[in-house]
């Protein structure tokens, strides 16, 4: 190994062969910590301080290079690069892991019973109430989703009902069962166990 990096020349090293180290370090560091932060909020406590060990420890080595080559303008790029690569993936990455449960709030002033009856076909739990809007009487229905279940979700509800108003947002906690029977997000299997 040592034969292979003694054959490279110098340019190379501190032009292509350490900024590109320096960009995938700090790929893996940033993305590392973003997906970290979003575990954290979601209340994965068990996890994030192993991710925070392995993001800590990939920044302190890039850091100590480039302390080593302060006069080196080039990897002052590779750092910044990196940082907004790994942003960017650490993003994807999260999107991909689809982490955490949603509340879709649709509300209704049409026959909703296509809805009820596609949602129920489909396996999703809800809940209906009945309510007053501006123009009149509205049903809302209520129901909480794993987020990998969203684009399910919103195909079921537009096709059903094309001119229904809705609402998702983020959980941070889901506990209990709903009446008659187990709640299918909670009993499914969870990539974390939540502390």
């Amino acid at each position: 190994m040592n034969e292979i990096i003694a054959q490279i020349p110098p340019w190379a090293m501190d032009w292509i062969v350490f900024p590109v180290l320096i960009v995938l370090a700090r790929i893996c560091d940033v993305s590392l910590g973003t997906v970290r932060i979003i575990l954290i909020g979601k209340g994965y406590k068990k996890v994030a301080p192993v991710i925070a060990f392995f993001e800590v420890l990939l920044w302190i080595i890039v850091v100590s290079r480039i302390l080593q080559n302060l006069d080196k303008i080039q990897f002052y790029f590779a750092f910044a690069l990196g940082f907004a690569l790994g942003t960017l993936i650490g993003m994807k990455i999260e999107n991909r892991l689809s982490l955490g449960q949603l509340v879709i709030r649709i509300i209704s002033n049409q026959d909703y019973t296509h809805l009820i009856e596609t949602l129920t076909k489909n396996n999703f739990n809800f809940t209906t109430m009945d309510a007053k809007g501006k123009f009149g009487p509205v049903k809302i229905i209520f129901t909480v989703i794993k987020r990998h279940s969203l684009n399910k979700a919103i195909k079921i509800i537009e096709s059903s009902e094309n001119s229904a108003f809705y609402t998702i947002e983020d959980i941070r906690h889901v506990k209990g069962s709903l009446p008659g029977g187990k709640n299918p997000i909670l009993s499914s299997l969870n990539p974390f166990h939540k502390a």
